[in-house]
């Protein structure tokens, strides 16, 4: 594939310049894209085209790979570190307790701190450490066309913030956001990620449990764990008509929120978002709550 240079945030102004290969993925390398080259047009260089990978499904952070599910087989494992040769293989086993902390095994190479990009923003963790929703990339970047087309800055309370999976994006998109997250590993990492990003004057931050940290009045609050719905009655003490509510679940929960909504004294108006499948039969989703 004949490629060309480009820095990672630079990638939306030039994506529909005429020397762009918009058929074809670029590959990205450290803080580079190689884009793709039309014919006829100057490259800098060639670089093979990629492997078809057909083997166990995996995602990487940083330069680490993740695997969920079933324990990985011997064969399996070979086909991974093969196809990416990455530092090293994880084995997510499952997330505990509130705190969303990972029960993780080591199955090759070695682990640690990685600086994972995505979307043109760094995050700095440790994925044997913390949890790293790499299944809502969509939904952050619907998450930031719909604050950066609202024309206006929002107040917006992000209740379970993790290492920053929303409150980055968010806050890149122009909004003011109070981070909540209640695992002080999880925290440690957020706040470097917000100065990392250089958003340090759009995000406050606040550890512990979000139903005793909520303050003030918000536009938009982002509920972003499964039991989320347990937490809705302390968000609705926090909001005024026009609030928007963006409650995460398996499954919808609908009936619940409008009820929840009603005793509150507000009305409301639901639209649900698929996010991704989560087992056979069940999908995660997003229900866009938006209150009168």
């Amino acid at each position: 594939m004949r490629v060309r240079a480009v820095p990672i945030d630079r990638i939306p102004e030039i994506i529909n310049e005429d020397w762009v290969d918009t058929g074809r993925r670029p590959y990205i390398e450290g803080g580079l894209a190689w884009m793709p080259v039309r014919d006829g047009q100057p490259c800098e260089r060639e670089i093979p085209e990629r492997q078809i990978y057909c083997g166990r499904g995996f995602f990487m952070v940083g330069d680490i790979a993740v695997v969920h599910g079933e324990k990985p087989e011997g064969n399996e494992l070979g086909e991974i570190v093969r196809f990416r040769n990455p530092r090293g293989v994880i084995w997510i086993e499952s997330l505990h307790d509130v705190t969303r902390t990972p029960r993780t095994e080591i199955l090759w190479g070695e682990a640690g701190e990685v600086e994972h990009r995505e979307s043109g923003y760094s995050y700095i963790l440790d994925p044997c450490r913390v949890m790293f929703s790499q299944g809502n990339r969509n939904e952050k970047v619907r998450m930031t066309r719909l604050i950066s087309g609202c024309g206006r800055t929002e107040r917006i309370a992000d209740m379970f913030a993790g290492i920053g999976y929303f409150t980055i994006p968010m806050g890149g998109a122009g909004a003011q956001v109070h981070a909540m997250e209640i695992n002080p590993v999880a925290f440690g990492y957020l706040n470097r990620n917000i100065v990392r990003n250089g958003l340090s004057a759009r995000v406050v931050t606040s550890l512990g449990d979000c139903r005793d940290l909520l303050s003030g009045t918000y536009d938009r609050l982002v509920m972003g764990h499964f039991d989320a719905i347990v937490m809705l009655p302390h968000a609705l003490r926090h909001v005024r008509p026009g609030s928007i509510l963006h409650l995460h679940s398996i499954g919808t929960v609908e009936d619940q929120i409008q009820t929840m909504v009603a005793e509150a004294g507000f009305s409301s108006t639901i639209h649900v978002h698929k996010v991704k499948k989560y087992r056979p039969h069940a999908w995660h989703v997003v229900q866009d709550v938006t209150l009168s």
